[in-house]
């Protein structure tokens, strides 16, 4: 087995290694924290494989050793790595994961295996099935535990945990370490030594994000508006030497596709999200480590768990839904102590983490430009100020708006959709009320003044007999409604 890692160019344990490896040779629960990339894979495999030497289990009563994982990704991915320096001792592993015909696995599974590295969603099909018996497992890893409890996945982990034997070892690797993480951790860990790598952490709305300063590489953001960044990306791509690996990051399926589409023709590119196949996912990983796809366009589902060494640059084409997903998305490149550049464009819609991103920014010792200071400044690091600019369609994007502004398609919208402008004018204790930054009041992507419900709005319109701003829609409906109760009819000459 140490040959395998010594012949596979490891020649010193990385610093999640170094500091894990006693820990969980103790047989002690461990919450290790760091990056992805930096070697928390084999951290937990090299125990796993002599917890399975000292134990001596029969394969064919269940695995000894379960690992979950948020993605068919990372967990093809764990696969392969098990296999790889498990082979010379003979250990078994099985995947199971979701996007793939149960069959071959639960063939592999009657066959017995040592090791199961498994998606939540699939393994609990499994086990309702009564085909896989989880009472010999004690040696549990929760991989990218963060990224499981942001996909939904904590009631299938828990119905998972409860089928596995309360007396075992507990080991959770995460690269951010949210109140969620730690609520789940305190909750299936049984008094476990908690090791972090890294110089410090950032708190970014209750999230501690971890910094690296010991992983060399760039991270350039640029504020730029949406019909900007397509010939921004061209000049980013054209300036890299031809063949190199570089992933772009979109919000969207369809951003993914038509950004592949146009791509293809001059760079080579290939995409991969979650509407695609598994087949065509591991076609189109294989075409980017390859080479023959440098360009790997992708939505967050390559975010987490992809294990590609070379990888030169990450665009983030669209800013993510938070910067726990930058974090990651970045973490990308730079991985196993290598350099890399990442490149962010960022718009006034992504405003709102204009100040979580400068945290994360100056705590790697990266320049902050002045127009992100700017956004911060003007609204967009909180949700109690009013933002007035915007793109008109409510704060949303092109996925129909993170922020709840809706897509822009609603016949209220326009450059005040949300904030209340369209009410009557004389009722202004709606416009008076803070924004919170999606809109003009608590229901995000909706003003006050829009809401039937209030009985406040009922008032002010039944007793308003002013036909309000020109031009408005609020004001049309109560010149009409005036009009009508004055019983002026559809249009005609009051009598």
């Amino acid at each position: 087995m140490w040959g395998m890692v010594y012949s596979a160019g490891f020649s010193a344990p990385t610093p999640i290694q170094a500091q894990s490896w006693p820990v969980v040779m103790q047989s002690r629960d461990i919450v290790a924290i760091a990056k992805t990339g930096s070697g928390k894979t084999l951290g937990y495999l090299i125990p796993a494989f002599l917890h399975l030497k000292r134990l001596r289990n029969d394969p064919r009563m269940g695995p000894t050793i379960l690992v979950l994982s948020p993605t068919r990704e990372l967990a093809t991915q764990i696969q392969e790595e098990a296999v790889k320096f498990g082979k010379s001792s003979r250990i078994g592993c099985t995947c199971l994961y979701g996007g793939a015909p149960k069959g071959p696995q639960l063939g592999q599974l009657d066959r017995g295996t040592d090791i199961v590295v498994a998606t939540p969603g699939r393994l609990n099909d499994i086990l309702e099935m009564r085909r896989v018996s989880l009472g010999q497992v004690s040696y549990l890893v929760l991989d990218e535990a963060d990224r499981m409890l942001d996909m939904g996945f904590e009631p299938q982990i828990r119905k998972i945990v409860k089928e596995v034997p309360s007396r075992r070892q507990t080991l959770m690797y995460t690269a951010t370490w949210p109140k969620e993480v730690r609520k789940i951790a305190a909750d299936l860990l049984v008094n476990p030594v908690q090791v972090n790598i890294g110089n410090e952490f950032c708190s970014c709305r209750s999230v501690e994000i971890l910094i690296e300063k010991w992983t060399i590489f760039l991270q350039h953001v640029e504020v730029l508006a949406s019909m900007e960044k397509h010939r921004r990306l061209e000049q980013i791509l054209r300036s890299q030497e031809p063949g190199s690996k570089v992933i772009i990051f979109c919000s969207t399926k369809k951003m993914c596709d038509q950004l592949a589409r146009n791509l293809s023709r001059q760079f080579g590119a290939a995409a991969i999200h979650g509407d695609k196949s598994q087949g065509e996912r591991d076609h189109v990983l294989s075409q980017f480590r390859s080479g023959r796809a440098p360009l790997l366009v992708a939505t967050d589902v390559a975010a987490r768990g992809l294990d590609v060494k070379d990888i030169r640059v990450v665009v983030n084409y669209d800013f993510p839904t938070g910067v726990e997903d930058y974090v990651h998305r970045i973490g990308r490149t730079g991985r196993a102590g290598a350099t890399g550049i990442a490149y962010t464009f960022f718009g006034e819609q992504d405003a709102k983490y204009a100040s979580d991103l400068i945290k994360v920014l100056e705590g790697a010792s990266q320049k902050v430009p002045p127009e992100i200071r700017d956004l911060a400044l003007r609204g967009g690091g909180g949700f109690g100020r009013n933002r007035r600019w915007g793109n008109g369609n409510g704060g949303g994007r092109d996925s129909g708006g993170r922020g709840g502004g809706g897509r822009g398609d609603f016949s209220f919208g326009g450059r005040d959709a949300g904030r209340g402008s369209w009410a009557p004018s004389s009722s202004n204790r709606y416009d008076s009320r803070p924004s919170d930054g999606y809109g003009g009041g608590p229901d995000k992507g909706s003003s006050w003044s829009e809401r039937p419900a209030s009985k406040g709005w009922s008032r002010d319109r039944s007793r308003s007999r002013s036909p309000g701003p020109a031009g408005g829609r609020g004001s049309f409906h109560m010149a009409m409604m005036e009009r009508s109760r004055n019983g002026g009819g559809g249009g005609g000459k009051s009598p």
